[in-house]
């Protein structure tokens, strides 16, 4: 109970029933081993993740009158996305306090990202269910929305793969091509490099690979020259960017081998 009392007071909230908070910090595996317990978080969070949603869309819609849907739209995902979710969840010590089965607990879960940012969700959810919306609302302005103002400084809520995109357009009047220029290792373990083109001069290049399904912490080497060229903008290019045009080229690759090897078989 020391940690519940711990994480109330970093939440800045009491709850009147502790139960709620206790299924919120109640990750699925932890079931796994505890048989008595029969609730997890996962309908916690399912219910935060609305709520959330609701008290972020209602303060940008009065907070900026004029701006159009797009606007908004790019504001409210910068906001609620896993990371800006996750880090706030770490401010909290929400980690410190989670309910996990040994094995998630050996592999890091209590500082996963999408664990944390699931959990997060899970608390506003019982903060709905214990004190109702307006608690909700007061919890989020404090400890959420105070990170709009550097996500419209740094002009977070744009992609980076946009932001390259909106530059090269306005400087030199093209899109940037991207491209695999070489694979290697088996399908489960692949390492690409990736360049970066404008009019068909490469001016940025990475190397990296995934070790695992969900987990994005690994970066591939900085487009160094694209960096330094347009640094006054902050670009950071992420492995995740190019990872994923790498796999699902590599998942287009695939399905056409699929379709080439069904028509040979059906002799067409």
């Amino acid at each position: 109970m020391k940690k519940i009392k711990k994480l109330e007071d970093n939440l800045g909230i009491v709850f009147k029933n502790k139960e709620h908070l206790i299924n919120a910090l109640t990750h699925r595996s932890y079931l796994n081993e505890h048989k008595d317990i029969k609730v997890h978080n996962e309908r916690l969070e399912f219910l935060g993740d609305a709520v959330l949603e609701l008290i972020v869309s209602d303060y940008l819609f009065n907070k900026f009158p004029d701006r159009p849907e797009g606007d908004l739209t790019s504001f409210r995902s910068a906001l609620v996305k896993t990371e800006s979710l996750a880090d706030t969840a770490k401010k909290l010590g929400i980690g410190e306090s989670l309910l996990l089965s040994k094995g998630e607990e050996d592999t890091g879960g209590r500082t996963k990202d999408y664990l944390l940012a699931n959990t997060f969700e899970a608390i506003i959810g019982a903060i709905y269910i214990d004190q109702g919306y307006e608690k909700c609302k007061e919890f989020v302005y404090t400890h959420l929305i105070p990170k709009l103002n550097d996500i419209i400084k740094n002009r977070s809520d744009i992609d980076n793969k946009t932001r390259i995109q909106e530059i090269t357009q306005a400087k030199y009047k093209v899109t940037p091509v991207y491209e695999v220029i070489n694979e290697e290792g088996p399908d489960h373990n692949k390492k690409f490099t990736i360049v970066v083109k404008i009019n068909d001069k490469v001016i940025g290049k990475g190397v990296g690979k995934s070790k695992q399904k969900h987990k994005r912490k690994q970066l591939l080497a900085a487009l160094n020259i694209l960096k330094r060229k347009f640094n006054y903008l902050n670009i950071n290019i992420s492995s995740v960017k190019i990872l994923c045009y790498a796999k699902n080229k590599i998942k287009k690759n695939r399905k056409k081998r699929t379709t080439i090897l069904q028509n040979s078989c059906y002799g067409k």
